[in-house]
């Protein structure tokens, strides 16, 4: 019996794995950037989440809804990790979980990241307060690439519309910290094929990522920090929903007093627990997103 339990089990894991489906994603090869080994992902006992680091090839994993509440949105979806990590579950996995469940197709973006060794957050939290002239020098390298990867991912998933199962002119794009850098990225370097149709920079890395003057024909947007965001976020997040409300825009700000950074998925029993219904709230009166409640 202990035999035959044991090798159910193997066969439930090996199902799961072969289940996901997972996109690798078009890329140039960097000069001045080298990794050594694959990706890595780990629990994170620095901050106590699911991570994957020395992320050097571009990947994509689809969720997808229930067929019979699909709505053919989509979003892709970019966990944060100060370029260093993804926090691959909180801001990654549950959100595209979540997503699935209002109908909405979602794709969880590992986008490029700073060569890192065992431990990624660990060198992040090293280089940062020790050498903060190389972790600058890192940033600096790595930011076009990761925004390179999430311009790329809205190109593939507009292309392939048809055989995914989503509308070409109902693609988001939603990041969180270093992830909202990258949002930002592709926002401002988008072109017809690479814009997305709707942003949700989530207490977006503003530093990494400085607002800059907006195009013409930007989408919507949906700015989601906290007030007490250790980083010092908001202000930039202020910034961000200012800039396209000047514009003329359209543009919507939910700014919690609690909250702090990194909130994503995690349940603190705040307001701020709640911020990705506010989103769907959001997504439905701008009909972005077809109510399936």
């Amino acid at each position: 019996m202990k035999l035959y339990s044991t090798l159910l089990l193997f066969f439930l894991l090996i199902s799961g794995i072969r289940a996901q489906e997972i996109i690798t994603l078009p890329y140039e090869i960097p000069a001045g950037l080298e990794w050594e080994g694959e990706e890595k992902a780990y629990f994170s006992t620095i901050w106590n989440n699911e991570v994957v680091t020395n992320v050097s090839i571009p990947t994509m994993q689809v969720f997808r809804p229930d067929p019979a509440i699909a709505t053919g949105t989509s979003v892709v979806v970019a966990p944060g990790g100060g370029l260093y990590a993804l926090s691959i579950e909180s801001e990654g996995n549950m959100v595209a979980k979540w997503l699935n469940k209002k109908g909405i197709t979602a794709f969880v973006l590992k986008y490029r990241l700073v060569p890192t060794g065992e431990d990624g957050v660990k060198d992040l939290n090293e280089t940062s307060s020790k050498n903060l002239e190389e972790f600058k020098r890192l940033i600096g390298a790595v930011m076009p690439l990761s925004v390179a990867d999430g311009l790329t991912a809205v190109k593939y998933v507009r292309s392939h519309a048809d055989e995914l199962g989503v509308k070409k002119d109902r693609i988001g794009f939603m990041g969180f910290s270093a992830g909202g850098a990258v949002t930002m990225g592709v926002a401002y370097n988008a072109t017809d094929q690479t814009r997305p149709d709707f942003l949700v920079p989530v207490y977006a890395w503003t530093d990494a990522m400085p607002v800059q003057e907006v195009s013409e024909n930007v989408p919507p947007m949906l700015v989601i920090c906290a007030s007490d965001d250790p980083l010092g976020l908001a202000s930039g997040s202020v910034a961000l929903y200012q800039s396209w409300y000047q514009a003329g825009k359209k543009a919507s700000l939910h700014m919690y007093s609690k909250g702090g950074h990194g909130f994503g998925m995690k349940e603190q029993g705040l307001p701020s627990d709640t911020w990705i219904e506010r989103f769907y709230d959001w997504a439905v009166a701008e009909e972005l997103v077809a109510s399936v409640d």
